[in-house]
């Protein structure tokens, strides 16, 4: 039986979702801007000290049961700390630089109902304790998020949320056939080191072999592994600048976690290690973060590069899993972190830059340094950290992803992979450093008497000096990150 405090793990959860709903309620003082940035403050305020109250009090709680083998769990676990602090922080920051941004949209008290009903239900996502549970709250997810990337509705807005739905179910999909097979052969509760049942499994492991496989792949499209990429491209260029951000910096990572929970919370490494599952898991990021990179590199539509980048710089953790190997865990969450931080103030630098001179394409952005030199400042600190030249914190998480891949000891894919990871990083230097060598050397022919000064008002500036400085700051002093990580990775390994 639980008892009213275990209960408390439902706040940070339903807060949100009541808040957003309750917005419909008070619709007149809701569509004054002025109530609603504070109302919408103070619940992304508030959802984040529920969120950390309910991650220092721990527990698990049982909500209903489906049957009486499918439970809807929640239960805070080491994966959680991770999961939804990231939630619960990135979704203030993109709030609160939303209040300056969303002044030019249309519609803003939709988009901030399911702005809080999406955080809402990627804090119980983090939570879930069975794969009835994640896939719930996973599908939930997808539904609610995809009035972001519908935001503007315009026919190119329509064209790629409909392109981010269709992906989405597509891999829930096959990601639902996994499960079917792990209530069969296995526990559904997440267990650290796997929950299989090994007299069921023998004599089926080609078949759970194909299962699973295809469970990674179908969780890989919200991560954007090619050939399930697609959804990216389309949706974060039509989408708000903020919208982007989440998408991009948080909802990706979702399809990151759901990964993590099916090989080392379900099936385990030793089942799948060594295994032509793990081959071509590793293949598929492999080819995504090139791929990702050259399309990047010339991709002249600033916020579709940034979403090619997108696409690269996620496969690098979903690498870090394949390697099923320690240090290349490690490495996957501390990509996991330090992608999110960064590409949520790229997106809304982009967001900034779109906002006060509505230049949208790259070539455009010659000498907007001297016009807005803290926004681009920023945005150069980020694109150094995505390239990872120390000390910004990406250069710490490829550096332990390349060190597990080459531990690994799989022949080619132990030269390979750091090859990769090498090419990557002298593309995304192309694609995002030009800009900023651009945007501050100009050239002779710039005429420097039209500059003018645009920076952004502090609702923008906050949020991107916080993260940027969390971009020197968490590369400089990694040692908690690191031994965290370490900590789960020995845990589950």
């Amino acid at each position: 039986m639980y008892s009213m405090k275990d209960y408390i793990l439902l706040l940070p959860v339903l807060f949100p979702i009541i808040s957003a709903l309750f917005t419909l309620i008070i619709k007149k003082q809701f569509s004054d801007r002025s109530f609603r940035e504070k109302y919408v403050f103070a619940t992304l305020v508030l959802t984040l000290l529920f969120t950390i109250c309910t991650l220092v009090k721990g527990g698990e709680v049982v909500l209903c049961n489906l049957t009486e083998n499918l439970p809807i769990k929640l239960k805070v676990d080491e994966m959680t700390y991770l999961f939804n602090m990231l939630v619960s922080v990135m979704w203030l920051f993109s709030g609160f630089y939303s209040f300056e941004y969303m002044k030019h949209e249309e519609n803003n008290e939709s988009y901030y109902l399911f702005y809080l009903l999406t955080e809402g239900v990627l804090l119980a996502l983090g939570m879930a304790a069975n794969f009835m549970t994640l896939y719930l709250f996973y599908e939930f997810m997808t539904f609610l998020s995809l009035p972001l990337a519908l935001h503007t509705r315009t026919k190119e807005a329509i064209s790629g949320g409909l392109k981010y739905l269709f992906y989405s179910v597509f891999g829930a999909s096959l990601a639902l056939i996994g499960f079917f097979f792990m209530n069969y052969y296995g526990n559904i509760e997440f267990l650290a080191g796997g929950n299989l049942y090994p007299y069921l499994v023998s004599g089926n492991e080609e078949l759970l072999k194909v299962i699973f496989f295809l469970t990674i792949l179908g969780f890989s499209a919200k991560a954007g592994m090619f050939p399930l990429h697609g959804w990216l491209i389309a949706a974060h260029p039509v989408a708000p600048a903020p919208a982007s951000a989440v998408l991009s910096g948080v909802i990706t990572k979702a399809g990151v976690l759901a990964i993590i929970r099916v090989i080392y919370y379900q099936v385990g490494v030793n089942f799948l290690r060594g295994t032509w599952v793990q081959y071509a898991f590793m293949t598929l990021t492999l080819i995504t973060i090139f791929m990702g990179s050259m399309m990047a590199y010339k991709e002249n539509l600033f916020k579709r590069r940034l979403a090619y980048s997108s696409v690269s710089q996620v496969s690098y953790a979903l690498l870090g899993l394949s390697t099923m190997h320690p240090i290349g865990f490690v490495g996957a969450l501390l990509q996991v972190v330090f992608h999110s931080v960064t590409k949520n103030m790229l997106f809304m630098c982009a967001g900034a830059v779109i906002y006060k001179t509505h230049k949208t394409f790259v070539d455009e952005l010659k000498g907007i340094g001297k016009n807005m030199p803290i926004t681009m400042w920023c945005f150069t600190i980020g694109a150094l950290a995505l390239v990872g030249i120390p000390p910004m914190s990406g250069f710490v998480s490829k550096w332990f992803l390349a060190q597990g891949v080459i531990n690994t000891n799989i022949p080619i894919y132990n030269y390979l992979g750091p090859i990769v990871l090498l090419c990557s990083a002298f593309l995304t230097a192309g694609y995002l450093i030009t800009i900023s060598i651009s945007a501050f050397i100009p050239g002779s022919d710039f005429k420097y008497e039209n500059v003018q000064k645009q920076d952004p008002n502090f609702f923008m500036l906050i949020p991107l000096i916080i993260l940027a400085v969390l971009c020197v700051v968490l590369g400089a002093y990694p040692t908690l990150l690191i031994n965290f990580f370490a900590s789960i990775a020995n845990l589950i390994m």
